[in-house]
């Protein structure tokens, strides 16, 4: 016989062993939120002093909520620890923001504001800084299957640096830079063979993916060279490519140091290998981005000041060690800067409660609560593709109301549309409530779809008091306009 159990109030067995209950439900984790996210007096949401039901009117659900301030703060932050830490080492370090995070042109003014670069990976996103005026020399271009506009477009911009990710690519770059009788900018992604600690998808320096350029042995025609030794030796005998560096990117989400390190000294030790094979001085090295944010309360990232002394230290005492002079280090935090600036506001639906066997215990079964909202993974894609885990509060009013596990999910004809697997929230949460989701402010509108013909949700950016949109949300005609009705 099943007997039914309203789950003790230590928590639900039908939570991950992670998640527990929280002693406040009205309590903001702060690290996961922008710092002028707080409760007002009346216990609604409010980010920089505007309630959530102020947005809601204004702009609609679901919607991305920006604070600009915050942004700003975390670009300065890395500029400033990164800077410190390396000053002694190289004279300082260039942030790169990652552009592929989230970018709309507000955004490209406020990293150049701020003293960062940007980097692009994509003709699309190019365009976005051409459109925001920021100069070619302070972007770079990624990508490992650059088109020949994509190229073109890189010189037309005087681009500061292209990273190439092949042989066959350095091949056109140099070829369609030569025709145009220009020289092109290069750096050679490398692939290092560290495994990050992330989820496989958006783990990038480990042998069997697509990007980068090996260095592992006989990995090419030429017999006893590796790809990247290959690509060096190309890169510096084509007249048409300054070769700037090297670079690399182990991944996403990564909150342990292991990883970085040990990237960072093969990367010097091959530098220094092509410096006494070849007499070729890489003035520059790029050790890329990934650093983790808060997206439950477990995440631990560290702050960037930690991150940059971590760093340094590794590369002072290795450039030390093979008797080489370090070389200009760049970075590129986009997660890091723009993550937990953001959260996604949404207007819940309906709900419903299901009996779901415990664990071990199919004659035990506990409640697990559906809230839908009026949006899911048109506009947070992260859970399906890569399992990601996020939280979630009741964000227009407070609750004494007692916890319930409960499952967000969104409005689309997919059963795996959910936005945040595993949460407690009163039990009192009821339709026309508002929710918010924290740290959705990188890869979430940047992966957003149109899917069961949704509109994408716009982007408000709130700073001193005011909130503006930097991105419209789309409308049914925007969706319409496309269909020829051929």
């Amino acid at each position: 016989m099943t007997t039914n159990a309203p789950g003790p109030a230590a928590g639900s067995p039908l939570a991950p062993e992670w998640l527990q209950v929280p002693a406040d439900l009205n309590a903001l984790h702060a690290p996961m939120w922008a710092g002028d996210v707080a409760r007002n007096d009346a216990g609604e949401l409010a980010i920089d002093g505007i309630p959530v039901s102020e947005l809601q009117r204004q702009f609609g659900t679901p919607l991305f909520v920006m604070s600009e301030n915050d942004f700003r703060a975390r670009a300065r932050a890395f500029s400033d620890a990164f800077n410190d830490a390396f000053a002694d080492i190289c004279g300082g370090v260039d942030v790169y923001y990652a552009g592929k995070s989230f970018l709309c042109t507000a955004v490209v003014r406020w990293v150049e504001e701020e003293g960062l670069r940007l980097d692009t990976a994509s003709g699309g996103e190019l365009a976005v800084a051409a459109r925001a005026g920021i100069p070619g020399a302070d972007v770079a271009l990624h990508g490992n299957n650059k088109s020949d506009g994509e190229i073109h477009r890189a010189l037309d911009l005087q681009l500061g640096r292209i990273v190439v990710d092949s042989l066959v690519e350095l091949e056109r770059v140099a070829r369609i830079a030569e025709a145009r009788g220009e020289t092109a900018r290069v750096m050679l992604r490398l692939t290092p063979g560290v495994h990050a600690h992330t989820h496989e998808f958006i783990a990038t320096a480990h042998e069997d993916q697509k990007f980068g350029l090996s260095m592992a042995g006989d990995s090419t025609e030429q017999a006893g060279l590796s790809a990247a030794e290959e690509a060096v030796a190309a890169a510096s005998a084509y007249p048409s490519i300054e070769l700037l560096g090297l670079h690399c990117h182990i991944g996403s989400q990564i909150f342990e140091p292991d990883g970085f390190a040990l990237a960072a000294e093969k990367l010097l030790d091959f530098l220094a290998a092509m410096q006494a094979k070849y007499s070729i001085v890489l003035p520059e090295l790029d050790l890329g981005g990934g650093y983790g944010i808060a997206y439950t309360p477990v995440d631990t990232p560290r702050p960037p000041a930690e991150i940059a002394q971590a760093m340094a230290a590794v590369v002072r005492t290795k450039c030390a060690e093979l008797g080489i002079t370090a070389p200009r280090i760049s970075i590129e935090p986009g997660r890091a800067i723009v993550g937990s600036s953001t959260f996604t506001l949404y207007e819940v639906g309906t709900l419903k409660t299901v009996r779901v066997d415990a664990p071990g215990d199919g004659n035990v079964t506990y409640p697990r609560r559906y809230v839908s909202v009026d949006g899911g993974m048109s506009d947070n894609a992260r859970p399906v593709l890569y399992d990601a885990d996020y939280s979630a509060i009741l964000a227009s009013r407070t609750s004494d109301a007692a916890p319930q596990l409960s499952r967000v999910v969104g409005k689309h004809c997919e059963s795996g549309d959910i936005v945040v697997r595993d949460v407690y929230l009163p039990e009192d949460v009821a339709a026309g409530d508002l929710l918010a989701v924290p740290g959705t402010g990188a890869y979430c509108w940047a992966l957003s779809s149109n899917y069961n013909y949704l509109a994408r949700p716009g982007v408000v950016a709130v700073r001193d008091g005011s909130a503006r949109l930097i991105v419209r949300g789309e409308t049914e005609e925007d969706l319409l306009n496309r269909d020829m009705g051929v």
